[in-house]
């Protein structure tokens, strides 16, 4: 328990660091070895390609015992610190959630993505809702003697009623909610453009995660505009999959197999990173 202690209090400070933290969303094994091998200090992951992976949509249709044994084994494999992405939370009720909390703590995780878009994607979970929510979440953390960080997720920007202010202020309004009731990190989904994501990290005045996607402002932007944590999401497996489409249709379409052979990353290094424990080489 004492080193896991230890990854959840590693995790937290990178929230606070010289620089923002970039923290990559790993969908297996092998991707959480080639981020932890390049040089992440952590990694999250990410439910949508943990899902797509398996054969799911994106939200709760793949059942929770399977996206916490594909934690586990990710969280097993790598020395660096793992969040979870457990979607909604897995539950109707605060029992529900507190049971969701500890499995990702018995997974080995020491951090938590956890949002208010319903898992049908049908709309936003009432904010009083949502609120009895994390404080599930936080009820669970301290049983469990793990300081679990977590990550409050709102979709407001996206699924609020009204124009665009209209939606940036209920995302605030949610945010700052979440904040209060105990999130150590706030992640508006959606904000993209300098401006809204200016309003936002001065509005919060604590830890802002955003996403990367097409529009986000470079790094240098975000660190001078004051974000403090950078995720991929699913980007970086969906990536990969656009890779394999690419060659794919390189095979058919053109004969060659020069992108297969100059993108593979060999039998003996792809079997490593797939069997390689937190105590092997990384």
């Amino acid at each position: 328990m004492a080193a896991t202690v230890e990854k959840a209090e590693a995790f937290r400070a990178l929230h606070q660091g010289p620089r923002p933290l970039i923290l990559p969303n790993a969908w297996d094994v092998p991707s959480a070895r080639v981020f932890e091998n390049a040089g992440f200090p952590a990694i999250a992951t990410s439910s949508a390609g943990i899902m797509v992976s398996h054969g799911y949509p994106d939200g709760e249709e793949m059942p929770r015992r399977e996206l916490l044994q594909a934690v586990a084994r990710i969280a097993e494999r790598v020395a660096v610190p793992v969040s979870a992405d457990v979607v909604a939370g897995y539950g109707r009720t605060s029992r529900d959630i507190e049971k969701t909390i500890g499995l990702v703590i018995r997974s080995g995780a020491v951090g938590v993505n956890i949002e208010d878009l319903h898992p049908s994607h049908d709309g936003l979970v009432r904010l009083e809702v949502q609120l009895r929510r994390l404080d599930a979440v936080k009820r669970a953390a301290a049983s469990s003697g793990i300081p679990l960080v977590i990550n409050a997720r709102t979709d407001a920007f996206r699924h609020a009623p009204g124009d665009e202010p209209a939606r940036l202020r209920e995302a605030i309004r949610r945010a700052s909610a979440y904040r209060d009731a105990g999130a150590d990190c706030v992640y508006p989904m959606g904000l993209t453009d300098a401006a809204s994501i200016t309003a936002f990290v001065e509005a919060l005045r604590c830890p802002v995660n955003v996403m990367v996607r097409e529009g986000l402002p470079p790094l240098a932007e975000l660190e001078r505009i004051g974000v403090r944590r950078v995720s991929f999401g699913p980007s970086a497996s969906y990536a990969a999959l656009g890779l394999l489409k690419r060659i794919s249709r390189e095979v058919l379409e053109q004969g060659s197999f020069d992108s297969l052979v100059r993108d593979a990353i060999g039998f003996a290094e792809l079997n490593e990173l797939a069997v390689a424990r937190k105590s092997g080489s990384g």
